[in-house]
């Protein structure tokens, strides 16, 4: 779930005693995507209607090169559309399924953080009590101590702490350790074997260690393991069909879907990686969903379905990210969720997400508008501004 990776990924130090740190930056995939062939026209759903949405997946399969893109809106009028683009098999050229499941990576982020926030609710969790209440003697390293990190700046990506995909996606790339199964602990040892960051709360960086630990508290503080936990408080609860969280050792993706492909070098072709163990993402990134069903979860917790007013409060404040995070100009992130600036004016919430083979991009208003927009490649893209379109497409479907 290497989210947000169209750019490098960023660390700024906010201002603290009136003075701001330097800047670091961690370059992630990069380089240019390669596809072979022709790839067919959009073959959209619901002739007639979101020319917008339609010729923007025609064009993220034409001139971007993706081999597919799949799209999933709900206008001002409350209907549902769906869209696709391009070839579900770039071996076999299968037509795409409407609204099939993809992995969703850091989307992953918002049912997460919607959990956390029901226990808080509940008045099992303490959003400002550090980490250290929780899971004692876990967080420690250097310049790192579980004392000192409130769950709050976990799902805030305020802690500090260091992001553990930094350090193994070159690893994730190869054709053994795509099926290796990690367990939680693990990615976080690779976390905590770098130093801090910054010191928490004076800085802002997305680091997915942060949700590995709010999954290792939801299954601390409830007793029962996190998909179990995910499943029933918010993918059951608003019906989510499509949704699921993978179970351990589980490899592929149930029912209909697109294949997913990755450039694992800059210049190569892209390789086929639909069958991986998602283990690595866990409560960061491991969920499978269809935009459909994003449209139809940010719409419910937005709409307060899934969360008190208090809570839901919480996760909508925010706090600005840097300029150069590659998240885009105004973007500010909550518990869980960002909020874009519109192109028509007014915010829209969401999270997107990215994980080897799919690239999604979705956003809800408070109005009831949502759209999502996934692509089925991931990694060194053919231009610098494809994921920029992809996001762009998301802002046009909910603007048009």
């Amino acid at each position: 779930m290497t989210d947000r990776s169209r750019r490098p990924s960023s660390v700024r130090v906010l201002p603290s005693s009136g003075s701001r740190r330097a800047t670091a930056v961690v370059a992630v995939l990069a380089a240019a995507l390669a596809v072979g062939g022709t790839l067919p026209a959009a073959a959209a759903q619901r002739p007639g209607s979101g020319d917008v949405v339609r010729q923007g997946l025609e064009r993220l399969v034409r001139e971007d090169r993706y081999p597919a893109a799949l799209a999933a809106t709900v206008g001002r009028d409350g209907r549902v559309r769906t869209y696709t683009a391009g070839v579900a098999d770039l071996r076999t050229g299968a037509k795409l399924p409407a609204d099939g499941k993809v992995r969703v990576g850091s989307n992953t982020k918002a049912f997460t953080a919607t959990v956390v926030l029901q226990l808080v609710g509940e008045g099992k969790v303490g959003l400002d009590a550090p980490i250290e209440e929780y899971l004692p003697g876990l967080v420690r390293g250097e310049g790192i101590d579980g004392g000192r990190i409130t769950v709050r700046q976990l799902l805030q990506h305020t802690s500090g702490l260091p992001n553990y995909t930094d350090h193994m996606m070159d690893e994730y790339a190869g054709a053994a350790s795509r099926h290796t199964y990690y367990q939680p602990r693990t990615l976080l040892d690779r976390a905590l074997e770098h130093k801090a960051l910054f010191a928490p709360g004076t800085g802002w960086a997305y680091s997915n260690t942060n949700y590995v630990l709010a999954g290792l508290l939801i299954e601390k503080v409830t007793g029962r393991p996190l998909a179990e936990q995910i499943t029933h408080r918010v993918i059951d609860r608003v019906g989510l069909r499509h949704t699921y969280f993978p179970g351990v050792g589980e490899e592929d993706i149930r029912g209909a879907h697109p294949r997913g492909y990755h450039a694992t070098r800059p210049g190569g072709p892209l390789e086929d990686f639909t069958r991986i163990d998602p283990s690595w993402g866990w409560a960061a990134g491991q969920l499978v969903s269809t935009p459909g069903d994003l449209n139809r979860f940010f719409s419910a917790l937005l709409g307060g379905r899934l969360l008190g007013a208090a809570e839901l409060a919480q996760m909508r404040t925010t706090v600005a990210v840097p300029e150069d995070s590659g998240m885009g100009a105004g973007v500010r992130f909550g518990l869980g969720v960002t909020s874009t600036p519109l192109s028509c004016g007014g915010l829209a919430w969401g999270h997107g997400g990215s994980i080897h083979g799919y690239s999604t991009r979705n956003a809800v208003t408070d109005d009831g508008r949502a759209a999502a927009v996934t692509v089925t490649a991931l990694g060194p893209r053919p231009t610098a501004d494809s994921p920029d379109r992809v996001q762009g497409l998301v802002d046009a479907a909910l603007c048009r």
